[in-house]
């Protein structure tokens, strides 16, 4: 495709969504109780509780995470041109952020304000029992807006995270995103998120499915949340309003439609099994890369599985592997 958009760089894909910097601790079961965590569970927490967590670990690191930005890490690891765009604040967390992600490859196409909340982060703290406990501050991401989007947006794909519905200025993201695919000529590709995201904003959601989106990535509880069930006639439903429907299915596989194929992807584990996180980002990077290279619908399908066979088999969400390698396999 062309780029017909005056003075824009052009992408493969352009991901939309949080940034988030996950900050990965190893600790003691004394750590949690020290400091008074939460096991296993997932706590939405202020900057000065941060700063505390942070503090306290001895140990850490920090990668760019977000489910999107992590969509675009893997694209851009497989070799596609991709963009990432986000909020972050000017301030050190802020510029690792887009440091770390443009060293994996990505463009960052965000914004980053001198004032405002910081730049939003998960602290992780993994036990030796390998339970995860995350404490997130969203902090500036909250802030992305419609006003960020930009004309010199311009790419093959725009893909966004269900999880941008509770942003404050959600409605308004979704529809100037609208604006800018039809600028640029981009596919809409949405990742329903989370079956819980879908239920709290379900009119909106079920609206930019119908009247916008082309491409959809779910799980098999989103996707009932969004359709009332995962039948083939509910399959058969959506795909009258797009172009393809995306169900991952677990350690069942994945099922990937067109309006006139089906194609089938067994899991794909590359060793044992320690951490699903990451797994639908990383498999929406697969497919995605596949499209953009017109690739066959098996194809994407299989190369989906491939990559979030790699990124389950270790704590994280980003690959450890060279991708290209394992999707050649």
């Amino acid at each position: 495709m062309s780029d017909n958009t005056p003075g824009a760089q052009h992408h493969d894909v352009i991901c939309i969504g949080n940034a988030i910097m996950d900050v990965l601790g190893a600790v003691e079961e004394t750590f949690l109780v020290d400091h008074a965590v939460e096991k296993g569970g997932m706590n939405l927490i202020d900057e000065a509780r941060a700063d505390y967590l942070t503090t306290a670990l001895e140990q850490s690191e920090m990668l760019a995470g977000g489910s999107a930005a992590n969509t675009a890490y893997g694209i851009a690891k497989l070799g596609s041109k991709c963009g990432f765009v986000g909020q972050v604040k000017k301030d050190v967390i802020g510029d690792d952020f887009i440091s770390d992600i443009e060293a994996g490859g990505v463009s960052y196409l965000g914004t980053q304000p001198e004032t405002g909340p910081a730049t939003a982060c998960s602290i992780i703290l993994v036990t030796p029992d390998t339970a995860r406990s995350m404490n997130t501050f969203l902090g500036s991401t909250l802030h992305l807006s419609d006003a960020h989007l930009g004309d010199e947006l311009s790419a093959n794909i725009i893909y966004l995270e269900g999880y941008l519905f509770d942003a404050p200025a959600g409605e308004a993201i979704f529809k100037r995103v609208v604006e800018v695919a039809q600028n640029c000529g981009a596919k809409l590709a949405l990742s329903l998120s989370d079956s819980w995201c879908v239920e709290r904003h379900f009119d909106a959601m079920r609206s930019f499915v119908r009247d916008h989106a082309d491409i959809i990535f779910s799980n098999e509880e989103e996707f009932a949340a969004l359709m009332g069930g995962t039948s083939d006639e509910q399959i058969t439903e959506l795909l009258t309003e797009v172009d393809e429907v995306i169900i991952t299915c677990g350690s069942k596989g994945a099922n990937c439609y067109s309006k006139t194929e089906h194609a089938f992807a067994a899991a794909q584990p590359i060793g044992e099994v320690v951490d699903t996180t990451g797994a639908g980002d990383l498999f929406a990077a697969g497919y995605l890369y596949a499209r953009t290279n017109n690739m066959s619908l098996q194809a994407r399908a299989d190369i989906a599985s491939r990559c979030a066979g790699e990124v389950i088999c270790h704590f994280g969400a980003r690959p450890n592997e060279d991708l290209t390698s394992i999707i050649a396999a």
